[in-house]
């Protein structure tokens, strides 16, 4: 059970109605995170405006989800890990391919240098290397990559701290958490 309440999208204020009508334009449904997170207008909209701005970079939306993927299992956030699974297989990836993320490998040496880099960046807290750096620019990545790169790991552990802290009911087809490779 939720540690929070969960905001009606039909009873919801003027603060936070427009960006609830928003999501529910883009998912069908508003899911429970948004739900929760409208409990602050302020968080509600950063959470939403990140989506939103992370959505059209440059990493595009297959790598932002096999990102996801990869920092949910991280930190047992099984919210995260079902709801960014669906959105990964709705961007193009097989369920293997999401699988393998999941657990922070991938065929593709692209993908594997981001998702190595954004998995030491959460386990280590960001103190990562020039090295660290220097592999993923090898893999094909600018500055801009680099950066967005850590832009979507910080969003994954504001809404994985979210759903796990508030024990947010999972509304996505569930996916099992995986002890990494």
């Amino acid at each position: 059970m939720t540690r929070v309440n969960l905001i009606d999208p039909a009873a919801a204020g003027a603060d936070v109605k427009p960006a609830l009508d928003q999501i529910k334009g883009a998912f069908g449904v508003v899911p429970n995170m948004f739900k929760a997170v409208a409990n602050s207008p302020a968080a509600l909209s950063s959470m939403w405006s990140a989506f939103g701005a992370l959505g059209g970079g440059k990493l595009g939306a297959r790598l932002g989800e096999e990102i996801a993927v990869a920092i949910a299992n991280a930190n047992a956030c099984e919210y995260c890990l079902a709801a960014h699974t669906a959105l990964g297989r709705r961007a193009g990836a097989s369920a293997d391919e999401m699988a393998a993320a999941q657990v922070g490998t991938s065929a593709d040496p692209r993908t594997q240098a981001a998702l190595t880099f954004a998995l030491k960046v959460v386990r280590d807290r960001a103190a990562i290397s020039e090295g660290d750096v220097a592999a993923l620019k090898a893999a094909g990545f600018d500055d801009e990559g680099v950066v967005e790169i850590i832009a979507h790991v910080a969003l994954n552990l504001f809404t994985n701290y979210v759903n796990v802290a508030l024990d947010v009911p999972v509304d996505f087809p569930g996916v099992r958490l995986k002890s990494a490779a």
